[in-house]
């Protein structure tokens, strides 16, 4: 009896010694993994770090105006006129007070079960 307990508890600690350097492996392969990918973001954030340089460096100004002006006829750019721009009087003004008719209209419409929207759009 205690020599078959024996047996098992041998084959028991030589399964959970081959699970435990399994374990011991994947782990390592995972931490590699971890370790590549750190690497490679390192590298991806020195890139953009680059390539935003490389952006506000061509979005300046001194840079852009001599293609502007170089590409302004093929283009047809023109400056921009005061007449492109709205004006003051174009806004429609604010109300002096809210339609206290309209609103209770609405409101009672609601109450009866019926929806002024909804007609609206099965109207158009």
């Amino acid at each position: 009896m205690i020599r078959m307990l024996n047996v098992v508890l041998l084959a028991t600690t030589l399964i959970v010694l081959v699970g435990v350097y399994g374990l011991k492996y994947s782990v390592e392969d995972i931490a590699a993994e971890k370790a590549a990918i750190e690497r490679q973001i390192d590298r991806q954030t020195g890139v953009l770090s680059l390539l935003k340089a490389d952006w506000s460096y061509l979005n300046q100004p001194a840079h852009v105006a001599p293609i502007v002006v170089r590409h302004q006829q093929a283009l047809g750019l023109v400056p921009t006129g005061q007449e492109q721009f709205g004006r003051m009087d174009n806004l429609p003004m604010r109300p002096a007070a809210p339609d206290t008719a309209a609103l209770d209209d609405l409101l009672n419409s609601l109450d009866a079960g019926i929806d002024p929207i909804g007609q609206l759009i099965e109207a158009n």
